[in-house]
């Protein structure tokens, strides 16, 4: 009986790492797979418009907006904006994020990340929250590459930016919570984050609905980050 036990413990454990195996090789392939069939793959950037960027950190992916103009006002969705940064200088621009609300408010770094969070992430997924960060004049980088859009398409990303967060009473702030970027503000936002919709699949998802090239499945800031062109030098 108990040799019949074993015998199945080891069938069962050898099991799980064929699956988990699988999985880490998997994963990667499907992400890449998903981001090179093409969204609106016959968008070019037209000749006028309004200037974003899309950032990355080779981890997670943002987007990058002026923080005001003639189409819209972004201190009036995060209030926390319209305060000068810690610097004393006022934002030209925000960075906006969507990402797993324990990592953006808790881990400061991926070392600190628990292994039973990773686990709850990966298997059940998590509430999300977007992150804000003000930024002055970004100057375009690799890591900052610029994108220019048509009026309406910027309309259009906006919409699809604000539909990510739970609507408020009139006449009432939006609150923003205390996360591990002292410079960032955070909000709640809408949906739940997994491994199928990421921070970086949902900013793919975000330019897509725009308009803009993109890959179709994007887990991965890799996967964004190809369809968006370097500046030149």
């Amino acid at each position: 009986m108990a040799q019949t036990a074993i015998f199945w413990l080891k069938r069962t454990g050898i099991g799980a790492l064929a699956l988990l195996g699988a999985f880490a090789l998997g994963f990667p392939l499907a992400g890449w797979a998903g981001s090179s069939i093409p969204a609106n793959g016959a968008w070019q950037q037209p000749e006028t418009g309004i200037e974003i960027m899309v950032e990355t950190n080779g981890t997670h992916t943002g987007i990058v907006v002026p923080l005001a103009n003639h189409l819209k006002d972004w201190r009036a969705s995060f209030p926390h904006m319209a305060a000068p940064r810690r610097d004393g200088r006022a934002p030209t621009h925000i960075a906006i994020g969507w990402g797993e609300r324990e990592v953006f408010l808790n881990v400061p770094e991926w070392s600190d990340l628990k292994p039973g969070t990773a686990l709850r992430i990966a298997t059940v997924g998590g509430e999300p929250v977007m992150r804000v960060a003000p930024y002055v004049h970004p100057a375009p980088s690799a890591y900052h590459r610029p994108l220019r859009i048509s009026e309406e398409q910027y309309r259009t990303l906006v919409s699809a930016i604000e539909r990510a967060l739970p609507p408020i009473a009139p006449g009432e702030a939006r609150q923003a919570l205390t996360g591990t970027d002292t410079d960032a503000a955070y909000y709640h936002a809408t949906g739940t984050y997994s491994l199928v919709t990421t921070c970086n699949s949902w900013v793919g998802n975000m330019l897509a609905e725009a308009g803009i090239a993109m890959g179709s499945w994007t887990p991965f800031a890799g996967g964004v980050m190809k369809w968006i062109p370097e500046p030149a030098e």
